[in-house]
């Protein structure tokens, strides 16, 4: 409904300001009502009391009613009817009680947030982001969350991005923006005056892992956090959106492994955290720019775009030991979580 409003918002101010670029606004208003009237392009269901169980919670992203709206499938039938909520996500990770969303609030100026969600749909916190959406995770008893918005630039692959990366408790307090955190690389703390941060997975309630990146020195960095000293620790180069393996033994992230810039293409690799070793998992020959999820210890999931058909995604699922192709795993989803009891 609140997205409704804001296209009649848009519209009509479009009637009042624009003259004879009304028309183009009333023909958008109109072909965005027609896509979202629809009927979906898959099946769905609306929860009760909010989905519970072992599931995959994602942003269903089929054309046609539910478009962008937090979904999740039972994870034994990730094939299966989406159960549906009413609330509208960029991007979205979960635990068994409730769910965190990211979220662009458009309109003629748009904000930017990122809300708490109880499973049943119950707003529990909130509080603004500087910029657009990019990655969310929380730690493994819930009571962390971190984020990522891009404050200049929309993808990691557009040259001068920066990047906001912070870690809120339950209630929306925070633990500060990572850049002002002391940097360690190769024993010594250093204060480029073009570091980002990108990209949390979190080991436990203090400790997690990132991504540095230095833009004009074109190098990423897999960087070991603190909380309590407030430190970032360089462990390894050229990793970015790391994702730390249920059992904890492993990384999996996104390499550049062709081009820079604007067509940079990123393989997803894993590495052994024990001794440094990365697998890079080049039967997937696609470029990933997406946080991979792990289903468990020996797969993992990551999100593509289709290519005829603008806005819409798949999940697909590859061995994190590189053996076999890349499977579609969910039609039509984005950002999926991995909900375990």
């Amino acid at each position: 409904m609140k997205e409704r409003t804001k296209w009649i918002i848009v519209a009509l101010v479009s009637l009042v300001t624009l003259g004879t670029a009304t028309v183009i606004g009333v023909v958008a208003w109109q072909q965005y009502q027609a896509s979202r009237a629809a009927p979906s392009a898959v099946e769905t269901t609306s929860p009760d009391d909010g989905a519970t169980g072992e599931r995959i919670v994602f942003r269903n992203t089929a054309v046609g009613e539910g478009y962008g709206l937090v979904a999740s499938v039972p994870l034994d039938d990730p094939a299966g009817a989406r159960a549906l909520t009413d609330t509208a996500c960029d991007r979205v990770d979960a635990t068994e009680d409730d769910f965190v969303c990211l979220r662009t609030e458009r309109g003629i100026v748009p904000s930017y947030s990122a809300t708490l969600y109880a499973s049943g749909g119950e707003a529990l916190a909130a509080w603004p982001l500087s910029g657009i959406p990019s990655r969310t995770r929380f730690s493994p008893d819930g009571s962390l969350i971190a984020t990522t918005a891009f404050v200049t630039g929309h993808s990691y692959a557009t040259v001068g991005f920066s990047t906001e990366t912070t870690v809120h408790t339950r209630d929306g307090g925070d633990f500060g923006n990572m850049e002002d955190y002391t940097l360690i690389i190769d024993g010594k703390p250093v204060a480029p005056v073009d570091r980002n941060y990108w990209g949390i997975t979190f080991v436990d309630d203090t400790t997690f892992y990132a991504t540095a990146g230095l833009t004009t020195a074109s190098q990423t960095y897999l960087v070991k956090g603190d909380l309590e000293t407030r430190t970032l620790t360089a462990i390894a180069e050229d990793v970015e959106c790391p994702s730390l393996s249920p059992d904890g033994t492993r990384i999996a992230f996104k390499r550049v492994t062709a081009g820079s810039g604007p067509t940079v293409h990123w393989t997803p690799a894993v590495m052994d955290l024990a001794t440094g070793d990365v697998h890079v998992l080049d039967t997937e020959t696609r470029n990933v720019d997406d946080q991979i999820a792990w289903l468990d210890d020996g797969t993992i999931l990551y999100g593509l775009p289709r290519e005829d058909a603008a806005g819409e995604t798949d999940v697909w699922s590859l061995s994190a030991d590189g053996s076999g192709e890349p499977v579609l795993f969910i039609e039509h989803a984005w950002s999926p979580s991995v909900v375990r009891g």
